[in-house]
C-alpha cells in the first residue's frame, strides 16, 4: 500500500522565562545610583520586570561545583526579564534601558559607518541544503575588560537558548578581526573535507565528522552534546573561511580556535548563520547595539556586504533602521482603563525607548529602535505605555457591562453530536488536522486544486498541509485497527481548515462531523441510517427545501453510481457513499468502506 506510517513530529520547546545574573556593585555603578533591596525590587515591578532572587558569587559557584574565596564573594540579583525583551538579555542592556526609563539618559542613535561595506561576505549554493542564510557585521576599536568580554559571551549563551532555540534557528560566531583575512565565504562541504582547530584545542586539529564523535562521546564537552544532532546527520557541514583558508566556525557547533576573543581584541567580526533569515537579523542588532557602545566612536557598526551567489542577491547587515508606528490614543486610553493626552503618552513612551510625537489631538508618531524588535503592533505599544503609566495607577472601576459566561454554542452542539455517536455504537478518533498532500489529494483520486493550506519547509512528508477532508485521517485509523477485527465503525466531529478570501488570515476552520464504517459488506444503508438519527436529534425533517436531503451525484473519491451529495435547505453541506477501492487501497485497508461526512457547522450557522 501507498500509506505511510505516522513518524513523531519534533517541535521546538518553548525557552523559559529568561533570567540575568546581575552583579550589584558595578551595575549600581553603571547605572549612576545604589538601590537597597527593596528599592530595586520596586523599580523592577515599575519597569515590568521582576527580582527574582538574592544571591551571590559564592553560592553560585557552589550550585556549580566550584569554590570561590570570600573577598571574591559579591552579591548577585537574579532578575527574570520577559522572553521577547532580547535587549535585557545582559548588563549592557538592561542598565540602558532602567537609565531612559528614569530619564536619566536618552535613546541612542544608532548608524552605519563607513555607509559602503568593505568587507564581503560569500554565501555558496550549496549552503541552501544545511543552513542558508547569514548576516554579518563588525565593532571597531572595541575596549573589552574581563567583565565586558565574559558579559558578551553570555548575552551570546542567553540569545542561544532563546530566540536561537538552542541554535537550531540561529547560531552565533564572534570573532577577532585583527586574526582574519577579509573577505569571508560561507560554505558548505562535507565533514570529512573540513579540518580546523576547534575553541579550546588549540594546537590540536579535528576533521569535522570526528568532531562529532568527540562531542558526543567526551564528557568533558558535554555542554556541545545537545548542538550536535542539528547537522551531525547531513551530507554537508556549514562552515566559514577566511581568504586564507582559515575556518572562523562551524555553525552551530563551535567556533575556531585562532579567531577566539580576548580581552586584547579590538575589532570584532560578528556572523550569524540561520534558518530563519528574520531571528538572525534580531540577534546581530541585539548584539551590535549591545556592544557598540564601547567602540571607539559610540554606538557606530560597520555593514558587512552578504553576496548570495545562487541568485547574485546582495544584502547590507546590519539593518539598524528605525521602524514607524502611527497609534491612536484613544484606542491606548480605552485598552488601559486611563484617560491621557497625546502629549502624555509620548513622554511615557520616550521612557520605554521608543521616541514618540504628537501627530494631532488624537495620534502620536512612534519610533522604534532596532533594539525593539519585540514592538510589531500598536498593542505592543499599548503595553508600553500601560508599563510607563504604572500598572498601580491605574485606578479600579467597575465594569460598564455584565455578561454571563457559558459554552459556545457550536461546541455544545458538537459534544452533543459525539453523545448521540457513542450512543449508536460508534467510536471516536481524534486524528491529526495535519497531513500530506498525497494524502489529501492523490491518495483520494483528487487534483491538487491549491485548496489546502499548505506548511512551508515541513520537517516531515507526513505534515505538509492542513486537511481539507476528515477522510484520509479516519482511513489511516482503520488500518491501524484492522487486526481489532470488523465491522468498524468510527466517527469524528472536528475541523477541517480552508483557504478563503474573506479572513485576514487567508484560511478557516470548517466544523465537520465525519462517520465512516468498515464491513465484510460495503454498509451504504448504514452510514445512510446514521445521517437520519442525526437529523431526527437536531429535529430536522426530510425535505428537500426545509430540511434535509439526499440527491445522486458522482464523485472521483467514491464508487460511480454509490455516492450522494448530503443537502440541508437545498444546499450542498457534505458527501456520502461507498469509498472507491483505489482509495482503500492506497490507505491498505482491506475491507470495504462506507463514509459519510458534512459541515456541522452549516446546520449550526442557520
Amino acid at each position: 500500500p501507498k500509506h505511510h506510517n505516522l513518524s513523531p513530529l519534533t517541535l521546538l520547546p518553548t525557552p523559559p522565562m529568561p533570567i540575568v545574573n546581575i552583579k550589584t556593585k558595578p551595575f549600581f555603578e553603571k547605572l549612576g545610583r545604589s538601590y537597597t533591596e527593596k528599592e530595586f525590587d520596586q523599580l523592577c515591578f515599575e519597569f515590568g520586570i521582576e527580582l527574582d532572587d538574592v544571591t551571590s558569587t559564592a553560592k553560585i559557584a557552589e550550585n556549580m561545583g566550584k569554590e570561590l574565596s570570600t573577598e571574591e564573594d559579591e552579591e548577585v540579583y537574579k532578575i527574570d526579564i520577559p522572553a521577547n525583551r532580547y535587549d535585557l538579555l545582559c548588563i549592557e542592556g538592561l542598565c540602558r534601558a532602567l537609565k531612559i526609563f528614569l530619564q536619566m539618559d536618552t535613546v541612542p542613535k544608532y548608524a552605519l559607518k563607513p555607509e559602503i561595506p568593505s568587507i564581503t561576505l560569500t554565501v555558496e549554493p550549496q549552503t541552501a541544503q544545511i543552513r542558508p542564510f547569514v548576516v554579518a557585521a563588525v565593532l571597531r576599536n572595541v575596549k573589552f575588560t574581563k567583565e565586558r568580554l565574559d558579559s558578551c559571551i553570555d548575552l551570546q549563551d542567553k540569545l542561544h537558548q532563546n530566540i536561537c532555540r538552542k541554535r537550531t534557528l540561529v547560531a552565533i560566531g564572534t570573532h577577532d578581526l585583527d586574526t582574519l583575512t577579509p573577505p569571508f565565504t560561507y560554505r558548505a562541504l562535507p565533514p570529512q573535507d573540513i579540518e580546523f582547530e576547534p575553541l579550546e584545542h588549540a594546537g590540536q586539529k579535528f576533521r569535522a565528522d570526528k568532531l562529532m564523535e568527540y562531542y558526543e562521546t567526551n564528557p568533558k564537552v558535554k555542554h556541545i552534546k545537545p548542538y550536535v544532532p542539528i547537522i551531525k546527520d547531513s551530507p554537508v557541514y556549514p562552515v566559514i573561511y577566511d581568504s586564507n583558508n582559515t575556518v572562523l566556525s562551524l555553525p552551530p557547533i563551535i567556533n575556531g580556535d585562532h579567531s577566539k576573543l580576548t580581552e586584547d581584541t579590538k575589532n570584532i567580526f560578528i556572523e550569524c548563520t540561520a534558518t530563519d533569515h528574520t531571528k538572525a537579523q534580531v540577534v546581530l542588532n541585539i548584539l551590535v547595539t549591545t556592544f557598540s557602545e564601547y567602540c571607539g566612536d559610540a554606538f557606530t557598526v560597520e555593514p558587512v556586504k552578504v553576496v548570495y551567489e545562487a541568485d547574485k542577491r546582495e544584502e547590507i547587515t546590519p539593518d539598524l533602521s528605525d521602524t514607524h508606528f502611527s497609534c491612536d490614543v484613544d484606542y491606548i486610553n480605552s485598552r488601559i482603563g486611563i484617560n491621557i493626552s497625546a502629549q502624555e503618552a509620548a513622554d511615557l513612551l520616550n521612557k520605554m525607548q521608543l521616541t514618540a510625537q504628537v501627530k494631532d489631538a488624537k495620534t502620536i508618531s512612534v519610533t522604534v529602535p532596532p533594539t525593539r524588535a519585540d514592538i510589531l503592533h500598536p498593542c505592543d505599544i499599548m503595553e508600553d505605555v500601560a508599563i510607563a503609566y504604572g500598572y498601580n495607577s491605574i485606578v479600579k472601576t467597575n465594569p460598564q457591562t455584565v455578561t454571563t459566561g457559558g459554552e459556545n454554542s457550536l461546541n455544545k452542539l458538537t459534544d452533543m453530536m459525539r453523545l448521540e455517536l457513542v450512543g449508536a455504537g460508534y467510536t471516536e478518533c481524534l486524528t491529526l488536522a495535519l497531513c500530506s498532500l498525497n494524502e489529501n489529494f492523490e491518495f483520494l483520486n483528487l487534483k491538487d486544486d491549491g485548496s489546502a493550506v499548505k506548511v512551508e519547509k515541513p520537517k516531515t512528508r507526513e505534515f505538509q498541509c492542513c486537511r481539507t477532508s476528515m477522510l484520509p485521517g479516519l482511513l489511516k485509523s482503520l488500518f491501524h485497527n484492522v487486526k481489532v477485527g470488523v465491522p468498524l465503525r468510527m466517527f469524528e466531529v472536528s475541523d477541517v481548515i480552508l483557504r478563503t478570501t474573506t479572513t485576514d488570515t487567508g484560511a478557516m476552520n470548517r466544523r465537520r462531523l465525519a462517520v465512516i464504517y468498515a464491513g465484510t459488506t460495503s454498509g451504504f444503508e448504514i452510514v445512510h441510517g446514521v445521517l437520519d438519527r442525526i437529523m431526527l436529534s437536531l429535529d430536522i425533517d426530510w425535505n428537500a427545501e426545509k430540511g434535509y436531503a439526499i440527491k445522486e451525484s458522482s464523485h472521483p473519491t467514491y464508487l460511480q453510481g454509490r455516492h450522494a451529495d448530503v443537502l440541508y435547505k437545498g444546499n450542498k453541506i457534505g458527501d456520502m457513499g461507498i469509498i472507491h477501492p483505489t482509495v482503500i487501497e492506497n490507505f491498505g485497508v482491506s475491507f470495504p468502506v462506507s463514509y459519510l461526512e458534512f459541515d456541522l457547522q452549516k446546520i449550526h450557522e442557520e
